[in-house]
């Protein structure tokens, strides 16, 4: 009787530590982000591998036109972005809720000087010839990078939601220890820091790609 129930223990055990007990034991809103991370990755796949795909068909040979140079600073800025946003959850745990504001406030301006840079990088191309109704290789170039900004649009909202929410909770004591305390919160943190961190990880191998077929 003890060895029979000793098995079903060890079952039991073996199926949580499963990947499956694992996806299990995931909240609901932290699955829905890596599904959409998930599907985020493949449509990015399929566009890298059509623009191979294109440009070799089409012949055109790699350095016929110089890289955009914004592109490669905004590289630089999302990465010291994705840096700040890291410091986030040590302020958090530390009940730090200015400096948290102060961290995810420079997150968002970084992020804002990224597309700024993505805009600067397009009309580098545009004064290069490289058009967007011209060569498809050239349209790929734009679409990629547009759908990347996008996304990491999507998540400056989520961000700058979470800003204004650290910034009401620090204006009161009772506020404060409410959102401190509140597992939601947590969550939400560190829901933005997996979304910029993936986003940040994008880039650079979009970045890749184009530095060695543009």
């Amino acid at each position: 009787m003890n060895s029979e129930h000793e098995h079903k223990n060890q079952v039991k055990s073996g199926r949580d530590g499963s990947a499956f007990g694992r996806i299990e034991r995931l909240p609901p809103m932290m699955l829905v982000l890596y599904l959409g991370l998930v599907a985020i990755t493949s449509m990015f796949v399929i566009l890298v591998g059509a623009y191979i795909h294109t440009h070799v068909r089409n012949g055109v040979p790699s350095g016929l036109h110089p890289f955009p140079r914004y592109f490669s600073l905004s590289t630089i800025v999302l990465l010291v972005s994705s840096y700040t946003i890291n410091q986030a959850h040590g302020f958090y745990a530390r009940d730090e809720l200015k400096a948290l504001a102060r961290c995810l406030g420079a997150t968002l301006l970084m992020g804002s000087i990224f597309a700024g840079l993505q805009l600067l990088g397009w009309r580098e191309l545009v004064q290069q010839g490289v058009l967007f109704d011209g060569e498809a290789s050239g349209t790929y170039v734009y679409l990629i990078s547009a759908l990347h900004v996008v996304h990491l649009l999507g998540g400056m909202l989520f961000l700058l939601a979470l800003l204004l929410r650290v910034v009401h909770a620090d204006q009161d004591a009772v506020r404060a220890l409410v959102f401190i305390r509140n597992p939601y919160h947590r969550r939400q943190l560190r829901m933005l820091a997996t979304y910029w961190h993936f986003i940040d990880v994008l880039w650079v191998a979009l970045f890749a790609v184009f530095l060695f077929v543009y």
